[in-house]
């Protein structure tokens, strides 16, 4: 493993998701997708490989993900870079775009470069910054969890547990409401 990877693992076994971010600033983003994994106890790799600044390095770690165990890609980047589509360009592993606000447009730019992909090249974009890397590693997770049945059952309680806090706020808010 080079230096500039880190591989994540609760249970020591290959990594099932890159993580690749066009810079290490994007960390503050992606870490929501890789909290997501550990919770689920899913294991993963994440570096820093640009679309632009390092485009030889990103199509080599995008062509041998698949040789280092990994199934799927979440790919972060800011600044109308479009390292999502690079992956997708090198790869036939399914491919998680996150746009990263980090320019003056407030990642509308990095939006639409990760959604407009052309056809028979599939990218899945999700929302900008944090929540977007958040809900890309439950994607992840929901794309393993296929074949999976251990990890299906963790995405079911995990379900199960967001539907429980939101009817004990509909209760507190009603009770907030009545009290007052």
């Amino acid at each position: 493993m080079s230096a500039e990877q880190k591989r994540q693992s609760s249970s020591g076994g290959l990594p099932q998701v890159g993580i690749v971010m066009g810079s290490d600033s994007d960390l503050s983003v992606m870490e929501s997708a890789s909290a997501v994994l550990k919770d689920f106890g899913v294991t993963f790799e994440i570096t820093v490989a640009s679309a632009h600044r390092s485009p030889q390095r990103a199509a080599e770690w995008a062509s041998s993900a698949r040789q280092r165990g990994i199934k799927i890609i979440i790919a972060g980047a800011g600044h109308a870079a479009h390292l999502a589509g690079a992956m997708a360009a090198h790869t036939s592993l399914p491919i998680i775009g996150v746009p990263i606000d980090s320019s003056c447009l407030q990642g509308m730019d990095a939006l639409l470069a990760t959604v407009q992909m052309p056809p028979g090249v599939p990218v899945a974009t999700m929302a900008i910054g944090k929540s977007g890397a958040r809900n890309a590693g439950i994607l992840a997770v929901q794309i393993l969890a296929l074949a999976d049945p251990v990890l299906a059952e963790k995405l079911e309680e995990y379900k199960q547990d967001m539907a429980a806090k939101v009817s004990k706020k509909a209760r507190e808010f009603r009770l907030d409401n009545f009290l007052n």
